[in-house]
């Protein structure tokens, strides 16, 4: 199915008929069936009129339902692995043109938002509005993302770190965790073994833990944290992608300002009025 027509139908849902939404459970628990069932077949299924299913593909904005399995069929072609390619000097290449990367990148964060529940994000919202100090952590290669979500959030409410900013510090900042803290772990790709460590001392501290993290950490994501949010970051090659982790710290950020309203606006317009200051003085 197409990724496009899930999200409208997620966008639209409280505004379907009962009957259609029906049809719209069927159509988000067996995607498959677009490419291969007739509109009337669909309807059938949901226990629907025709009539019914016509009215739902135009509600979402649809022509008909050959638009939507055109739309179903070139998406499924447009997205297939990314693959090497050899060049007439034998060279390997990592995808073939730019579009191939863009198609990967759209494809991974489509089917990350298509997949995170709003609940979820209105709860790291509320964890990071109510959090006395909040701690951003990221590995290895995941580190500058730490020094990016802290540089996010700084601007939007007070005591934001960097868990392991200063070389062996990890400790000391650990140290100063506590209850109703939140840490935002980054974990792409293989982690550390001390990563394990750190989330289950930071549980004892009963700081709360919140997950980005791609479907191979997501085992130890739900044994350690109070929510795990999944990140698409198919690469199919050697270098990873972080697209999707930057787009969900960005989602966060603008979930905070919209909970918590003026408060975390007239804190950015202050640093944005000291630093214009500083550069005057400078």
């Amino acid at each position: 199915m197409s990724t496009r027509l899930a999200l409208r139908i997620q966008e639209s849902l409280d505004r379907l008929t009962r009957s259609e939404q029906k049809l719209a459970a069927v159509i988000l628990d067996r995607p498959g069936l677009i490419e291969t069932h007739t509109a009337t077949e669909l309807a059938g299924i949901a226990d629907v009129s025709k009539a019914t299913a016509a009215r739902f593909f135009r509600a979402l904005g649809y022509t008909d339902f050959e638009e939507v399995k055109l739309q179903a069929r070139e998406e499924r072609n447009r997205t297939q692995p990314y693959s090497y390619s050899v060049e007439a000097s034998g060279s390997t290449v990592l995808g073939r043109k730019i579009g191939e990367h863009l198609d990967l990148e759209l494809v991974n964060i489509t089917r990350t938002f298509e997949e995170m529940h709003p609940d979820a994000l209105r709860q790291a919202a509320q964890l990071i509005a109510d959090a006395p100090r909040l701690w951003f952590l990221g590995l290895g290669a995941d580190a500058w993302l730490a020094h990016y979500g802290r540089g996010l959030f700084a601007r939007l409410r007070p005591n934001v770190h960097a868990v392991g900013i200063t070389s062996g510090g990890v400790a000391e900042d650990l140290a100063m965790m506590g209850p109703r803290d939140v840490m935002v772990v980054l974990a792409q790709g293989p982690q550390p073994r001390e990563l394990k460590a750190i989330l289950s001392y930071a549980k004892t501290t009963r700081a709360n833990i919140i997950l980005l993290t791609d479907h191979g950490n997501l085992a130890q994501a739900k044994r350690f944290s109070d929510l795990a949010l999944r990140c698409h970051v198919s690469s199919y090659g050697s270098i990873p992608s972080y697209t999707t982790l930057v787009s969900v710290l960005r989602l966060m950020a603008i979930s905070h300002i919209g909970l918590v309203g003026d408060t975390a606006l007239q804190r950015a317009s202050l640093i944005d009025d000291i630093n214009e200051e500083l550069d005057i003085l400078g």
